[in-house]
């Protein structure tokens, strides 16, 4: 994904850049001293608390809906552990606020003139689309696959794979025009180094919108598309296969990248969809990731 440009030069209005009454990002309920560069997300809200054990210090604790923050230090490094909920909705705002908190002059509402680089690492869990991913194993995720839409909403300008890739799946799944168009968005490249390892799967993470029909699941109400897990399973193109679903790593990686930033998932794969199983115990699989991805990301610091 390519950065964007810059909206404007002038004051942002009110109504576009939300603020509290005491000046702090509306949703995130944050000022620009209780963030760091090095933010490690997560979806629930007590995961967070399951990150930030590992810090050495935890200097703020906030907490605002379902978002909270625990800022402090691993050694030297400063570092942020967030709840961002589900979805790729709250990922939208996040993503804004954290970029605003460190880009933007709240006070004065103006684009700051130096550009600060976040690197924005997302911990989940996944279910698998491929056999040969074991319950308990990390997924490192190359690309997200966006069933969302969300990026449909901003003036996006995609790498040249991030289109070939689109292309090869629209071809392969004979998508549905009427559902919207299907997009795909690049892992920051220096993160994703960073971050993998001999333990780490790869593979295109599919985001959809949501957990039933958009992932296949039928209950009480058909759905559209009754082979879509074969559909994305069955994907391949120069190597790459589309490996798990999950509900946030394209809004992660799409406005990451248009807003400058570094962005990585890596999820434990709690569940096989293509083998119907599901992890024993998938909370020891969870601490071990994050042990794991603190210290390659606070590795050298």
């Amino acid at each position: 994904m390519k950065v964007s440009r810059q909206v404007t030069d002038g004051q942002l209005a009110a109504s576009e850049l939300v603020l509290t009454e005491n000046g702090a990002v509306y949703h995130l309920n944050l000022h620009p001293d209780q963030i760091a560069s090095n933010i490690i997300v997560v979806g629930d809200q007590g995961r967070v608390e399951k990150v930030s054990k590992y810090f050495d210090h935890v200097d703020h604790r906030v907490t605002n809906r379902e978002f909270v923050t625990h800022t402090g230090r691993i050694g030297t490094m400063p570092v942020s552990a967030m709840s961002t909920g589900i979805g790729t909705d709250n990922i939208d705002i996040v993503l804004n606020e954290l970029d605003a908190l460190l880009n933007i002059d709240l006070q004065n509402r103006t684009i700051l003139p130096e550009h600060t680089s976040l690197n924005i690492v997302r911990l989940g869990t996944s279910g698998a689309l491929q056999p040969d991913l074991g319950v308990d194993q990390f997924l490192l995720s190359t690309h997200g696959l966006g069933l969302d839409q969300v990026l449909n909403y901003y003036q996006c300008e995609f790498e040249e794979e991030e289109m070939e890739l689109r292309n090869a799946f629209l071809g392969h799944a004979n998508w549905p025009q009427d559902m919207g168009s299907p997009y795909v968005a690049a892992a920051g490249k220096n993160l994703f180094e960073r971050i993998d390892g001999p333990e780490m799967n790869h593979g295109i993470t599919a985001t959809a919108c949501g957990f039933y029909g958009p992932q296949g699941r039928m209950l009480r109400i058909p759905t559209r598309l009754p082979r879509l897990n074969e559909q994305l399973s069955s994907f391949a193109h120069r190597g790459y296969r589309i490996t798990n679903f999950e509900m946030e790593t394209s809004a992660l990686y799409g406005l990451g990248g248009m807003l400058g930033h570094q962005t990585a998932t890596v999820c434990t794969i709690i569940a096989n969809r293509m083998r119907m199983e599901f992890s024993r115990d998938y909370h020891a699989a969870v601490d071990r990731m994050i042990r794991v991805v603190l210290e390659r990301l606070t590795s050298g610091y």
